[in-house]
């Protein structure tokens, strides 16, 4: 008996070694691209002491137009996520997009607002490379999930404010054509948000600074001039509060901001149906369109 226990103990190891690398592997399936697109992977946008800041981006081969390009920044809490873990970008490509992915500093490479620093990096980066990549510079569009719409959100409201460009100044008009925010944290001084672990973690030594929170909260850079949000939000998400991307929603209206909120109807923090990400899907290109894209 004891015997079957140890053998039972070492199929049950096994099984479970198996899942967990079957679960990264997956987490690093390869962006698939079309015929008539090529590959830059992990170029080095920023450098802060011994990190380097690399993305990856995906363009059509072709130089008979410029085309539009959506920056895709991965969610993670700022404390884990990978951007070779984003994938499935088919309507932008079909679209004729150039996609990029990119890797910032997590919490334990630097607290806030070192993330934010890094986006604008790398916006700065495309900016100043835009020709080489045949990119519209007046069709960037970024998108996030979770902490990575946050960040999406404070790069794209900032526009030319270089307040965290310090690493990478320049002369670049940091305007982008709009963002996607998915289910990301638009106010940090609410109450649950400025308590959750993730949140703490990430503001660090700034956490009481209801001034520095507030310069990283993106609700507090809305005005009348900021580019139009697409917002996507489940309204049970036990992470982020829903009343995020309300508040935010209201404050972009109340400054005659083109927006759009959907709501998934029982939706959590992602992962929704398949039905959900196909109404998000179309949504999402019908408000596009009506910016003129």
């Amino acid at each position: 008996m004891h015997i079957l226990i140890k053998r039972l103990a070492g199929v049950f190891v096994l099984l479970l070694a198996t899942i967990t690398v079957a679960q990264v592997n997956d987490a690093q399936t390869p962006v698939s691209f079309p015929n008539n697109y090529v590959k830059q992977l992990n170029l080095v946008y920023t450098k802060v002491d011994a990190w380097e800041g690399r993305l990856d981006i995906y363009f059509p081969s072709s130089k008979d137009q410029k085309v539009p390009l959506v920056i895709n920044i991965h969610g993670g809490g700022w404390n884990h996520g990978t951007k070779e873990s984003q994938t499935g970008f088919e309507s932008f490509f079909k679209k004729g997009f150039a996609v990029v992915n990119i890797a910032y500093r997590l919490v334990h490479e630097g607290e806030a607002p070192a993330a934010i620093q890094d986006i604008r990096c790398a916006l700065n980066y495309l900016y100043e490379h835009a020709d080489g990549f045949n990119i519209d510079r007046d069709r960037i569009i970024l998108m996030g999930s979770s902490a990575g719409a946050h960040l999406a959100l404070m790069a794209g409201l900032l526009k030319n404010n270089a307040v965290f460009d310090v690493h990478c100044k320049s002369g670049n008009k940091l305007e982008v054509f709009a963002i996607i925010d998915k289910y990301g944290v638009s106010d940090l001084t609410t109450e649950k948000v400025w308590k959750s672990n993730s949140v703490k973690k990430w503001l660090g030594t700034h956490y009481k600074d209801v001034k520095f929170v507030k310069s990283v909260s993106p609700i507090f850079h809305v005005d009348r001039n900021s580019p139009p949000v697409f917002i996507v939000h489940g309204d049970t998400d036990p992470i982020v509060p829903y009343l995020q991307s309300k508040s935010l929603y209201q404050a972009l209206l109340d400054n005659s901001v083109k927006t759009k909120l959907v709501t998934i109807k029982n939706g959590k923090h992602g992962k929704f149906s398949k039905e959900d990400r196909r109404a998000i899907n179309e949504e999402m290109w019908r408000f596009l369109e009506t910016l003129g894209l």
